[in-house]
């Protein structure tokens, strides 16, 4: 993979994307927030974030997970690689919860220029699909204080309409899928953490709530997921993977940071 060609390409769909890219995402939506709600409580709660916690935040596109996470944590930095991303993050924090401690910085999953051992806690939503996920891991174990957990949603491959929609070109471009951007097995997320010197690994299964189910469906169809997501093989067709990973404690780095 050519990663100074995946960054550029990444940028370019998301300059001509921007302005629609959370009807992309689908969070607006009722079932995008119920979804979108959920996740956030999960991103806490496997992250161990607390109001102590200084925490990561890796493409937090226009902040919909920025604005669930920053104000239960002392300080969240929220990264992008698209300044226009970004701009549209920063814009909505001030006007959601502008008390909140958040720093915004263009950065490179890929190559963060943050410093070893910082943070209590790494998280991202949809983002490691849209890069080198053995990059992407490797430097947010680096950036993490040995102790330290990250956390990640990614879409299923598994899942028949994610697995037409990011195989097939027509599909991928009618859904506003970014050129490169692809899906991952559970068993395959398990490998990357692992080989990027992640312990007490967890990749499992959820989310069978489409963004677009009508809002009176909404609370039928979360209860029918739930329900799914406990049941053998059934779960291994849900829309989401959740990952959750602890840098060791005595994990060592290199001294120079980026």
């Amino acid at each position: 993979m050519n990663d100074v060609g995946l960054q550029e390409r990444e940028l370019r769909h998301w300059q001509e994307w921007n302005d629609r890219a959370d009807t992309v995402w689908g969070w607006q939506t009722c079932a995008g927030q119920h979804r979108a709600n959920r996740r956030g409580d999960l991103f806490r709660q496997l992250g161990r974030m607390d109001r102590k916690s200084v925490v990561l935040e890796i493409g937090c596109g226009t902040g919909e997970f920025t604005q669930r996470i920053a104000p239960h944590v002392h300080e969240l930095w929220a990264t992008d690689l698209s300044p226009g991303l970004l701009e549209r993050a920063q814009q909505r924090i001030r006007m959601v919860c502008p008390q909140a401690h958040v720093t915004y910085a263009v950065q490179d999953a890929m190559e963060l220029h943050l410093p070893d051992d910082h943070f209590d806690a790494v998280f991202g939503c949809s983002m490691l699909h849209h890069v080198n996920p053995s990059l992407a891991l490797r430097e947010t174990c680096r950036v993490l204080r040995p102790g330290g957990w990250c956390v990640f949603s990614e879409p299923n491959m598994l899942n028949p309409q994610i697995a037409l929609q990011k195989n097939i070109p027509f599909l991928k471009r009618r859904a506003g899928d970014s050129p490169d951007e692809t899906a991952f097995f559970r068993w395959e997320l398990n490998r990357l953490l692992v080989v990027a010197g992640f312990q007490n690994s967890c990749v499992r299964n959820f989310d069978f709530l489409h963004p677009g189910t009508p809002a009176t469906m909404v609370p039928a169809m979360a209860r029918l997921g739930s329900i799914l997501e406990k049941c053998p093989l059934v779960r291994s067709l849900s829309g989401s993977l959740i990952l959750c990973a602890q840098k060791p404690s005595h994990a060592k780095h290199r001294e120079t940071a980026h």
